[in-house]
């Protein structure tokens, strides 16, 4: 079996550790003897998005993501089919705001998205951080670990529209539009979140999900995978989990 994952413009996308979520794919499949591919996909690159199995967006400043918003839209059809066709996608914060159908800044300036989510980001005028606990939706149903934790730094308040289901609803946290009821979304193996820090080494349980969900696209036989000792990282997780129950909320 082989994973292949799709690194988009890993340069001008990756705050606060994104790259982490890469480097817990990759390990997690090397640990099982899975065979696994990282293409990154650069501005002016030419991909083709029905080889892949697992797409991967991490996040950015504004500025990052008007760099690589244009050469996004060229490659939004693709992506959008290759996500209708099973294919599996994590984006983080920027990334999860571009994957919607646009966001604005403050000033005004509308960055259109390629539409995966059936959401749009609108800038707040103020920050959103802090660390964040988030309860997993029906899409985690059967699960050993259903909270997802991380941490959040946007300014973004996403909205989401006609019944667009959330990644999950917040616990501890601000979670999509300041207002600490849902976090993220999903559409079919399509996932979009604010949580950074990265977020797959404290959750190996979504790491999991996910590699499992990429290998069924091409190894529809494949019912589970190998387990892996998660000690250290379970006890990230809960210390993650006691870190933001206790932490202040903080607006900037």
């Amino acid at each position: 079996m082989k994973l292949t994952i799709f690194h988009l413009y890993p340069e001008a996308m990756n705050l606060y550790g994104d790259l982490g979520n890469i480097l817990t794919l990759v390990k997690r499949c090397q640990w099982r003897g899975i065979d696994v591919e990282v293409s990154n996909i650069k501005v002016g690159d030419k991909a083709d998005f029905n080889q892949a199995d697992l797409i991967f967006l991490g996040g950015g400043q504004d500025r990052g993501q008007s760099i690589i918003a244009p050469d996004l839209l060229r490659k939004g059809s693709q992506i959008k089919e290759a996500v209708d066709n099973g294919a599996v996608s994590l984006t983080i914060c920027g990334g999860y705001q571009l994957f919607g159908k646009y966001f604005r800044t403050a000033e005004g300036t509308e960055i259109k998205g390629i539409e995966v989510f059936d959401a749009y980001t609108v800038a707040g005028n103020r920050r959103l951080i802090g660390n964040v606990i988030v309860e997993a939706g029906n899409w985690a149903s059967g699960q050993n670990q259903e909270k997802l934790v991380g941490f959040e730094n946007h300014s973004g308040k996403t909205i989401l529209l006609n019944d667009l289901s959330p990644l999950g609803t917040v616990v501890k946290g601000f979670g999509n539009d300041g207002e600490g009821k849902t976090e993220g979304a999903v559409y079919k193996n399509a996932f979009g979140t604010y949580l950074h820090g990265s977020l797959l080494p404290k959750n190996p349980w979504f790491a999991d999900y996910l590699i499992l969900k990429g290998l069924k696209r091409k190894h529809l036989e494949i019912e589970g995978l190998d387990e892996l000792d998660d000690t250290l990282e379970m006890d990230a997780n809960v210390a993650a989990q006691k870190r933001a129950m206790t932490a202040k909320t903080t607006y900037i």
